[in-house]
């Protein structure tokens, strides 16, 4: 009903009824809350799967714009505040997110990760008293331009990513040594649950013309290397030589922190085969007396194998590789003694750091063997371990005590990485140390 007087100022008498329905709308305020309350836990499209289920229809869109429609929370300015960045898209953009560490809860995030940005949001939003950073020198100048009289610290999670990133690269730089263990860990027979002992299946034998490729790209690597060098010497700038070349900066600077050009490893066989679900069925058939390929594989087919029967045969030529059995005859029925995969992945730089960075008591007795392997081949790798494994500990049980004897022998050691690490924990030594205290 509309008043015809327009100089009255209801204008429209109808009943109203705030607690059931907002004026103009066409759902219910129980309606719309059920439905925010679906696009706030699962977004868009899966929040209309979920509706549908309810006998709701509603569009993406909607749900989207009740979303938009929500006022955003009234937060404080937190204590604590975390800064760290994150990827809008991959290599190329990035953005920083600040999070409450009290309330463990999202608080801002901005366009981008320099300095000047993070201070006129610092200065905006008065009270921080700590800012818990990586360290990057970006946001170490923001914190000290926006909040002077709070006291930074350099987390412990990028302090322990900063060493990893440094092993790695030692590892990297000394492949012979993880090359040398996977030898002699192949040559180790396999404790089985029974007390016994089991012949571990060998690795497979590269195709030579895989190994022909791979030379020809290992060639292509190493003169790439060397003309980084080159231009590097003569006094290039970093951003010339990474347009020159055809890189990105980041893997000029990587090349030029490498004294050598490391010869890459050969790709490891636990990769991603279609056999992998199933050698445990395909060793325990084996070992029962089943020794023949093509049975074997019809066997795994209702199992649910996709693959094709010349891989199952590559893997059994493999077992009878390690039984001192040839290649295709079936031979005589003899005793032959159980086949096993090894007790342990090949080492790899990534793998390797992983296994230094755990805890000693997580480590199996296989990862311990191959610790110990890897100490002892070469004394550049034993010190990077032992230095890694202090470092470590002083950060985990907090030992700001041990900091400064553990900086004084990174910065004596022969590994340039680990000399270049201390050095950038010295340049950040107030955060550092306030970070493992």
């Amino acid at each position: 009903w509309f008043c015809r007087n327009r100089q009255c100022p209801r204008r429209i008498f109808t009943e109203r009824l705030p607690t059931v329905a907002a004026p103009w709308a066409r759902r219910t305020l129980r309606l719309a809350q059920r439905l925010v309350a679906v696009a706030l836990a699962l977004g868009g499209k899966a929040g209309v799967r979920l509706s549908q289920r309810w006998d709701l229809m509603v569009s993406r869109n909607t749900l989207l714009r009740l979303l938009r429609r929500l006022p955003v929370p009234a937060r404080a300015t937190p204590t604590v505040l975390g800064v760290d960045d994150f990827a809008l898209r991959k290599r190329q953009t990035y953005g920083t997110i600040l999070v409450d560490l009290e309330r463990r809860q999202p608080v801002a995030l901005l366009p981008d990760r320099t300095a000047d940005t993070l201070a006129q949001w610092l200065r905006e939003h008065p009270g921080v008293q700590v800012i818990a950073r990586d360290r990057s020198s970006a946001y170490a100048e923001g914190a000290r331009q926006g909040a002077s009289m709070a006291t930074q610290i350099a987390d412990r999670f990028h302090l322990l990513q900063n060493l990893r990133d440094t092993l790695d690269e030692v590892f990297t730089t000394h492949h012979q040594a993880l090359g040398a263990v996977n030898a002699a860990m192949c040559q180790q027979p396999v404790p089985l649950p029974d007390g016994t002992t089991a012949v571990p299946v060998p690795p497979p034998a590269t195709p030579p013309l895989a190994q022909q490729q791979a030379a020809q790209r290992a060639a292509h690597r190493q003169a790439l290397y060397d003309e980084v060098w080159t231009l590097h010497r003569a006094g290039w700038p970093v951003s010339a030589i990474a347009a020159q070349v055809g890189r990105g900066r980041r893997t000029i600077e990587r090349y030029l922190h490498m004294p050598t050009w490391p010869v890459r490893q050969h790709r490891s066989h636990y990769g991603r085969s279609l056999v992998n679900p199933y050698k445990d069925y395909l060793l325990a058939r084996w070992n029962a007396g089943c020794r023949t390929a093509i049975r074997l594989f019809r066997e795994l087919q209702p199992r649910g194998y996709t693959g094709s029967y010349r891989r199952v045969a590559a893997y059994v030529s493999r077992i009878r590789q390690a039984q001192g059995l040839p290649p295709r005859r079936q031979g005589r029925r003899q005793t032959l003694p159980v086949v096993a995969e090894p007790a342990s992945q090949p080492l790899t730089p990534r793998r390797a750091t992983w296994l230094v960075l755990r805890r000693e008591a997580q480590r199996t007795a296989a990862e311990a063997q191959q610790l110990t392997l890897l100490r002892a081949q070469q004394a550049e790798v034993a010190e990077a371990i032992d230095l890694a494994e202090d470092f470590a500990t002083l950060i985990r049980q907090r030992q700001p005590a041990q900091l400064d004897p553990w900086l004084q022998r990174a910065t004596t050691s022969t590994l340039e990485a680990m000399r270049r690490f201390a050095k950038g924990l010295y340049e950040d030594y107030e955060a550092v140390k306030a970070g493992v205290t």
